[in-house]
């Protein structure tokens, strides 16, 4: 066999140059990427107890830091008397508390309640698509105010999106039908999704009632619009089952504070502990 032809030494230098030259800036790449996708960690700062019959399914922030949280027991007697019989993990947005209704088996329509500062609240129906489950479990205002998001029950690949009552100008009028806009459609399907809540425009944490009991992230691939958009679903961490009692807990409803950085996870214990409801409390770490 003849040697292998060798090249001119100044030519063998340069091509180890840029060789050197692209690995460096290829790794360079590689590192700006993963900083910019990185998804902040969350530490766990506390935990703090509700009455399960009026917080055991989820909580929302006024602008003062004050909570709102949801039970059974939250649920007003003329709508329970109207057939509304569960309320969902709620929302607070432009001073308004938003809330997601449901009735029994058999219901045609869900229904989403508006809450003005002063007490004033005001109801919005929305009759169930073709497809669409009767389940409401909650309400997630977008940051802009104007889409209102909520979610259905058990396997899904989607989270829906309605015109917030009263701040969009697109929203009908009460005692009209709430029409969906846009879904958002998930990269990969969830499963008991009791609550999100937006922590920008683009990403929602979302409380996942599965066998691990977890917090998940939906980043949206733009802020909605009231056209279709896609979420691409990721684990953040798992929320902490810690009781006396032995058995199953169950995840409920999630809050973030903007204002004061504060993410806020309900779960509920097992039996005969369930009749109090632990919020745990986390910060941006």
């Amino acid at each position: 066999m003849n040697p292998p032809t060798q090249l001119p030494a100044h030519r063998r230098t340069r091509r180890r140059v840029l060789a050197l030259a692209a690995l460096t800036g290829a790794l360079t790449l590689a590192a700006g990427a993963a900083t910019a996708t990185a998804a902040p960690s969350w530490t766990e700062t506390g935990t703090s107890s509700v009455n399960s019959l009026t917080g055991s399914q989820g909580l929302a922030t006024r602008a003062d830091g004050s909570l709102v949280t949801r039970g059974l027991a939250s649920i007003p007697l003329a709508l329970r008397i109207a057939g509304w019989s569960h309320v969902g993990d709620p929302d607070v947005a432009g001073g308004y508390t938003f809330d997601a209704y449901q009735g029994g088996d058999g219901a045609t329509k869900k229904m989403f309640a508006a809450t003005s500062p002063d007490g004033k609240r005001t109801t919005y129906e929305h009759a169930l698509d073709a497809g669409e489950l009767l389940n409401n479990s909650f309400a997630a205002v977008a940051p802009d105010g104007q889409w209102l998001v909520a979610g259905e029950w058990g396997a899904m690949r989607r989270l829906q999106v309605f015109p917030t009552p009263v701040l969009n100008p697109s929203a009908p009028a009460p005692g009209t039908n709430l029409p969906q806009a846009g879904q958002i459609t998930l990269d990969k399907g969830v499963e008991n999704i009791q609550g999100c809540d937006f922590t920008d425009a683009t990403h929602l944490l979302c409380s996942y009632d599965n066998a691990v009991k977890e917090v998940i992230e939906v980043a949206l691939d733009r802020p909605l619009d009231g056209k279709p958009v896609t979420g691409r679903v990721s684990t953040v961490f798992a929320v902490p089952q810690h009781s006396v009692c032995s058995g199953t807990f169950e995840a409920e409803g999630i809050d973030y504070d903007t204002a004061r950085g504060t993410l806020r996870v309900a779960i509920v214990p097992p039996a005969p502990c369930l009749v109090t409801t632990t919020l745990v409390s986390y910060k941006k770490s």
